[in-house]
């Protein structure tokens, strides 16, 4: 008989974190989240998403055993200033039991209907700078720390449940070798002086505060165009820089300034820190603060996390800037590879800018749909 419960203690959210340690323990893909971080995500009294919005978590247990988990979560932002009657759910994870799965989804639509919302999607966190999709091609790739890794299985179960695939992601990498530098390293030059651009050079993290409200600016000006686009407003801005910037080395994030020193393009790059967070297990003490300041340093692969231009300077070149600016530190710090993250497969736009660099692949994932009745 499977239960499904709702979790509601200290004790039953570090279970709901925990769970999928065992489901993948015997992985060489999956990469473990930091269980401390991950418990501050759903802290309402830390993670400022719940001024806005609510999430429901839930365990199903088999015999007395966890055997998966789901978050039934509601972004009053998109539903009230946008219209859009969705009701989300994310950190999913599940034995490969159809039951288990459809008990755990129907939390989420009971709670959909509850608020008289239209659809279920996901799995999808609060917003878009969470972690999205079920991986449906490219289980034999080492997973990141920006998205989720999940089994085969996953993808059946809401096909078999009657879910229809939404929004379809691609991951895509290419060798830092096959990155000319003479594709834009002429043609940057000219379009900085014809707008009167430069580049930001940091080397503290420090240095980055004066501009990262104005980067997350620019994001949302940036990506509003995008299917289900959530703007991060100031509150999350303050969160996020907390969060993510102590992750970036400050060579890796790259600005671009008109003559006024106002934001037109940025570019942000993280190290990798799979093979890290693997060692860790989850657990910053009393090593795991080591293996992440060495992949910080020595990691010889890249995730090219964010790149993003103002409205007003899109078809204009001026990415060629922010690429000029990577090729130069990635060489300087030996880069080998470089990886993309997901990215919307109608997102034309952002896959023209690195066809020159012969990516490929090696990753799909995809987000399910149902209409709540």
């Amino acid at each position: 008989m499977i239960t499904v419960k709702e979790v509601r203690t200290k004790k039953d959210l570090k279970a709901f974190v925990k769970f999928p340690f065992s489901l993948y323990k015997n992985s060489k893909y999956w990469v473990p989240p930091v269980i401390s971080q991950e418990i501050k995500t759903f802290d309402k009294k830390v993670n400022p998403v719940f001024n806005d919005a609510d999430a429901t978590l839930f365990l199903a247990y088999k015999e007395d055993k966890i055997v998966g988990r789901i978050a039934a979560i509601i972004n009053w932002l998109e539903i009230k200033d946008q219209g859009t009657k969705k009701m989300r759910f994310g950190w999913f994870d599940v034995i490969d039991d159809l039951a288990v799965t459809d008990a755990l989804l129907k939390k989420v639509h009971d709670i959909g209907k509850q608020n008289k919302l239209e659809y279920m999607e996901g799995p999808v966190g609060f917003s878009n700078l969470d972690k999205v999709g079920v991986l449906t091609y490219g289980f034999d790739h080492i997973g990141t720390m920006i998205t989720w890794y999940n089994h085969p299985y996953y993808a059946s179960h809401f096909e078999q449940l009657g879910y229809a695939v939404e929004k379809q992601y691609l991951e895509n990498k290419h060798a830092f070798k096959d990155i000319k530098s003479e594709n834009f390293s002429r043609i940057q030059e000219i379009i900085k002086r014809r707008y009167g651009l430069k580049p930001l050079y940091f080397n503290k993290t420090e240095d980055v505060m004066p501009y990262a409200n104005k980067m997350f600016d620019l994001f949302n000006e940036s990506y509003s165009s995008l299917s289900s686009f959530v703007a991060i407003n100031d509150v999350q801005k303050e969160y996020f820089k907390k969060k993510f910037l102590g992750f970036i080395n400050p060579e890796y994030i790259k600005f671009v300034v008109d003559k006024n020193d106002d934001l037109v393009a940025f570019g942000i790059a993280m190290p990798s820190y799979s093979q890290a967070l693997q060692k860790m297990n989850g657990k910053l003490f009393p090593f795991g603060i080591k293996h992440l300041l060495k992949a910080k340093k020595h990691s010889k692969t890249v995730t090219l996390y964010l790149i993003g231009v103002h409205p007003e300077y899109q078809n204009k070149g001026v990415h060629a800037i922010v690429f000029n600016e990577f090729h130069e530190t990635f060489s300087e710090k030996g880069i080998l590879e470089c990886l993309r993250t997901p990215e919307l497969i109608e997102n034309t736009a952002i896959q023209a800018l690195w066809k020159n660099f012969k990516p490929v692949t090696h990753k799909k994932r995809c987000t399910f749909r149902k209409d709540i009745a």
